[in-house]
């Protein structure tokens, strides 16, 4: 931890550590040297990707974030009830928009309300907590600034009786399934027996309806797959011609993903004056930004099964479009008598 600020209601925490500021931006290096080249999606997060993502949101041909709510809205009193006093902490947390809702419920059923928001852009983070405190006056909020390893890793004690781990959006379907089965063993080691966990999941469905999401009318969902490119000059003062790149989307039907890439529209070279590295690519070569893998319902349940999150309870639309998962972590070995 490198920044430690503290007021009554509100702790702010910024979270980093020695190795990860000397391997700043290796992952970007490795990435553009293979075949095909790809970029780690968290670099989408500056200020102003936080912002676009805010605005995909908000589009109509983008679901998710309008079923989830809708889900979440239905749902959010039996949550809290099945959990009882509990302190939320949730990955990636952006505006909190759909936590307002957990939010509402736990204010409403329970005494105590304590939310611990992480993300990786400290700008958006800061914003939302002094909005949060002043809607809700009995809350009490320590925000994380970091990556989600870097907070599973550092969570402060809980001061509550219990505690929920909250993921939504589906952001765990930017997760391949080897990186998916990791990030699953970093929460069953966050969570103590007992404690909860709360996954939003995009499901299956008709495959014109996923590319319309990532296919925007506006551009918005383009701009925000450009302006990786523009954190990248920004941070590692590198000129990537933002001009000479084009968004490209689209649905692999055998992995059940989107794909997003960034196509080059003629050949050129860039570099990464900070990093030492210069990138060639030819016209027409991609870079892979993300992934958006659209699960199974009941093989993901096995799947949190198999890591000691037991689903509790699971809550959908009336499409199927969009799915919620309650678990609660069970006892792994001897960790119980």
């Amino acid at each position: 931890m490198i920044g430690h600020q503290e007021s009554p209601r509100l702790r702010w925490i910024v979270l980093n550590s020695a190795e990860a500021e000397a391997d700043e931006g290796l992952d970007i290096i490795q990435g553009l040297q293979q075949t095909p080249k790809y970029l780690p999606c968290r670099y989408f997060y500056d200020d102003r990707g936080s912002q676009l993502f805010e605005n995909i949101t908000d589009l109509p041909e983008y679901y998710p974030t309008r079923t989830e709510q809708s889900i979440l809205e239905n749902c959010a009193l039996d949550i809290a009830r099945l959990t009882g006093s509990c302190e939320l902490v949730e990955l990636g947390s952006g505006s909190s928009r759909k936590t307002r809702i957990l939010l509402e419920a736990y204010d409403r059923l329970h005494n105590e309300l304590q939310y611990c928001p992480i993300d990786v852009s400290a700008g958006i983070l800061k914003t939302t907590a002094l909005d949060l405190l002043n809607c809700y006056p009995r809350l009490k909020l320590c925000g994380l600034a970091g990556t989600y390893e870097q907070a599973l890793a550092q969570l402060p004690p809980r001061e509550l009786e219990n505690r929920m781990l909250i993921f939504l959006g589906s952001t765990i379907g930017n997760l391949n399934q080897e990186e998916c089965d990791r990030f699953l063993t970093l929460i069953q080691q966050a969570l103590e027996p007992g404690e909860f966990f709360l996954l939003g999941v995009d499901l299956q469905k008709d495959i014109s309806i996923i590319e319309a999401a990532y296919n925007d009318a506006q551009g918005i969902t383009a701009a925000f797959n450009l302006n990786i490119l523009n954190h990248l000059n920004w941070r590692f003062q590198g000129n990537f011609d933002l001009d000479q790149f084009e968004h490209w989307a689209f649905y692999n039907p055998i992995k059940n993903q989107i794909e997003m890439h960034l196509r080059s529209l003629t050949s050129q070279t860039a570099r990464l004056d900070v990093l030492n590295f210069q990138v060639a690519l030819k016209e027409g070569e991609t870079i892979h930004t993300e992934i958006s893998r659209k699960f199974h319902l009941p093989t993901l349940m096995a799947t949190l099964e198999a890591k000691a999150l037991k689903p509790l309870q699971t809550w959908t639309d009336s499409n199927a479009w969009f799915g919620l998962i309650l678990c609660q972590r069970q006892c792994v070995g001897t960790e119980c008598p």
